[in-house]
């Protein structure tokens, strides 16, 4: 098999690490381009307005063969599928894909507290409103998602404690990320919460311990989080924040 070409940034984990852990556990070849030699160039070349016909408005871009696929919902519907991280049955992918845009959506919740005027302005730039935003997320946005993935979870009638039916997919893979990175945006915040999910906290423990993810992590392909990616620790926007008591 022609390995795929994964095209992201090369100093961040981001949205990219979501389609990298899925490539790790189906243990197929890729190559991390802009990792490599010429690897940025390459890249910008294939955003929007770039050579490609179909060029993908910002990475990750996966090239499978003659394909070129941007987004990472789409990416990881289309591993899903071709490598059995999703359900055979439309429904299945359907609802998959549904799961993996609401995570998509916190994601950019999560960035939009550091960011929460401009993506083109610094965070020193707007640190007052990142302090209103973060607040807001911390104490009434990731309760509201993270919930809702635990009914997800607890309702599945599937045997396997997993998201969607009874085997593991990409949506399991992304639910540890999100989880990895609130824990280390918001360490004091998740430590309140702690408690609150534990179906989600035992599914996020079973995909670290899978051979492969486990594997990945340890490697030197896994990034640390740094205060350039989506998920970046600031102390100063959990200072003030009270969460209330569960239950």
């Amino acid at each position: 098999m022609e390995p795929y070409k994964l095209y992201y940034w090369p100093t961040i984990q981001g949205r990219g690490e979501f389609v990298r852990l899925a490539l790790e556990e189906a243990d197929v070849p890729y190559i991390d381009v802009a990792r490599g030699k010429g690897g940025m160039k390459a890249m910008t070349e294939l955003i929007a307005g770039g050579i490609h016909p179909r060029a993908a408005f910002a990475p990750p871009i996966l090239q499978a063969g003659e394909l070129m696929i941007g987004q990472t919902a789409n990416i990881l519907m289309f591993l899903g599928a071709r490598h059995k991280l999703a359900p055979r049955s439309e429904a299945g992918r359907l609802w998959c894909n549904q799961l993996q845009l609401t995570i998509a959506d916190i994601v950019g919740e999560a960035h939009d507290t550091h960011h929460p005027i401009s993506v083109n302005m610094y965070y020193e730039e707007q640190a007052r409103e990142s302090k209103t935003r973060a607040r807001d997320f911390v104490i009434e946005r990731i309760p509201k998602y993270l919930d809702y993935f635990e009914t997800v979870l607890r309702v599945n009638q599937s045997r396997g404690g997993w998201m969607v039916g009874s085997k593991l997919s990409y949506v399991d893979l992304s639910l540890f990320q999100l989880l990895d990175g609130l824990r280390y945006a918001f360490p004091k915040a998740m430590a309140a919460y702690d408690g609150r999910w534990p179906g989600l906290q035992r599914l996020a423990g079973r995909v670290a311990s899978r051979p492969r993810v486990a594997a990945y992590l340890a490697s030197k392909r896994r990034l640390v989080n740094n205060e350039d990616d989506v998920f970046r620790h600031y102390p100063e926007l959990e200072q003030g924040v009270r969460i209330k008591p569960h239950g």
